[in-house]
C-alpha cells in the first residue's frame, strides 16, 4: 500500500511540474515514479499528524536560524579577509551531537559545513564532531550554542 502511494504521489507531483497530460507523459512519469519508490523504499511508519503544527513551527525556525548563521558567519569572514592583520586563530574542537536521529544529525552537520570558516573534519564512535575552525577565539562557543539549539530543533521536527 505504501508503494501505490509512493507511486501514484511521485507520478502526480511529475505530471503537475511538466504540465503535459498526454498518454506517453502519463505512462513514463508512472515508471519513473515506480523506479524511484522501489529504489528508495517507503518508510511503513504511520505519521502522527498531531505533531504536524510543531514540526511546521521547528522547521521554519531552524531555517530561519539557518539563515541568521550563514549571514552572520558570512559577515565576520569578510571582516576577517578584508583585514590586512589576517586575526585568525584556525583550530579543530570537538562537539557533542546529542541527537539520536542519524538524519537529525546528519542535517546539523550540514548546517555547520555550510557556515563559512566551520567544517565538519570527522564524527568518532562517541558521536563526537571534530570541527575545524577559522578563528577559535570566539567561535567555539557560539557554534557549540548554535549546534545544541539547532539539534533541539531537529528533534522537535524529527522525534
Amino acid at each position: 500500500m505504501a508503494y501505490l502511494f509512493s507511486t501514484s504521489l511521485l507520478t502526480g507531483l511529475y505530471l503537475l511540474l511538466t504540465g503535459d497530460l498526454s498518454p506517453i507523459n502519463l505512462i513514463y512519469g508512472a515508471l519513473l515514479s515506480a523506479l524511484i519508490t522501489l529504489l528508495l523504499r517507503p518508510s511503513r511508519i504511520t505519521p502522527d499528524f498531531r505533531r504536524l503544527p510543531g514540526a511546521i513551527w521547528g522547521i521554519l525556525r531552524y531555517i530561519v536560524l539557518l539563515i541568521y548563521d550563514l549571514v552572520l558567519a558570512g559577515i565576520q569572514i569578510t571582516r576577517i579577509v578584508l583585514d590586512p592583520k589576517l586575526p585568525i586563530q584556525p583550530g579543530i574542537a570537538k562537539i557533542p551531537a546529542e541527537c539520536e536521529s542519524e538524519l537529525a544529525v546528519a542535517l546539523s552537520i550540514h548546517a555547520l559545513t555550510l557556515t563559512p570558516g566551520e567544517l565538519v573534519v570527522n564524527i568518532d564512535d562517541q558521536k563526537m564532531l571534530q570541527v575545524h575552525f577559522l578563528d577559535t577565539s570566539n567561535s567555539v562557543d557560539k557554534v557549540k550554542r548554535a549546534h545544541r539549539l539547532r539539534e533541539n530543533l531537529l528533534r522537535d521536527i524529527f522525534i
